[in-house]
């Protein structure tokens, strides 16, 4: 009989080598990996808001900063002052809507005007066709409980809008978009105007590095129902 040791080199069993013959042998199956979860509900509405975000958004974070719009917009003294003219006024020029974006994202409110810019597209859809899925996003992503992008509306217009998710129109963000578009007006817009970066825009020089500025709390259109915005220029 030949020796196993030539058939089988695996098992040297050799006396020198104290190795248990389960640590000598090689498993014949490998252990499969174990399988990745399926992603949850808030994973999905993450990605779902991936698809609004325009080219502006992605650009570098200094570009975020206030201190540096003027470098970013490159416009002039006479453009800027134009923005001060009317909050529609600002947001009808690429150049005002990409400062006044840059400036939101320094108060982290930034979901507001992606909203406002989400509605404008979705109104301009070819055809209705487009309309359910575009619109399944934009609920998903700004308005339903707990949205990565949530807004601040009220419960009837919030209720509104949800009713007509079944068939949705063109106008069915109508009233959610004009209470944030208020909201940006009468509260975010005159802060704008009064920032130090709005100012170097009017001097034609860079503005210095404002810090970033977090909300002591959430507005609602009841804030301000009955005020007129202070559109004064200090």
């Amino acid at each position: 009989m030949e020796n196993p040791l030539l058939l089988f080199p695996q098992l040297n069993i050799s006396a020198s080598k104290d190795k248990p013959y389960y640590k000598v042998m090689k498993p014949a199956i490998k252990e499969e990996p174990n399988k990745a979860s399926k992603p949850g509900a808030k994973q999905k509405r993450n990605r779902l808001s991936l698809l609004l975000q325009k080219p502006e958004f992605h650009e570098s974070d200094h570009l975020g900063k206030a201190g540096n719009l003027t470098k970013a917009a490159s416009v002039s003294p006479e453009e800027a002052v134009k923005w001060g003219e009317s909050f529609d006024k600002l947001l009808s020029e690429k150049a005002g809507l990409d400062a006044f974006t840059k400036f939101l994202k320094t108060e982290f409110s930034e979901e507001n005007i992606e909203f406002w810019i989400a509605c404008e597209d979705y109104k301009k859809s070819k055809s209705a066709h487009d309309l359910l899925p575009k619109a399944k996003t934009i609920f998903e992503t700004f308005i339903q409980k707990d949205a990565p992008k949530e807004v601040n509306l009220d419960f009837h217009t919030k209720e509104v809008t949800s009713q007509s998710m079944g068939q949705p129109l063109r106008s069915t963000f109508d009233a959610a978009q004009s209470t944030v578009y208020r909201l940006m007006e009468q509260d975010s817009y005159p802060r704008f105007l009064r920032s130090a970066a709005y100012r170097g825009l009017l001097q034609g020089r860079p503005a210095a590095r404002a810090a970033l500025r977090r909300r002591s709390r959430s507005f609602t259109v009841s804030d301000f129902q009955g005020v007129r915005p202070d559109l004064t220029v200090w």
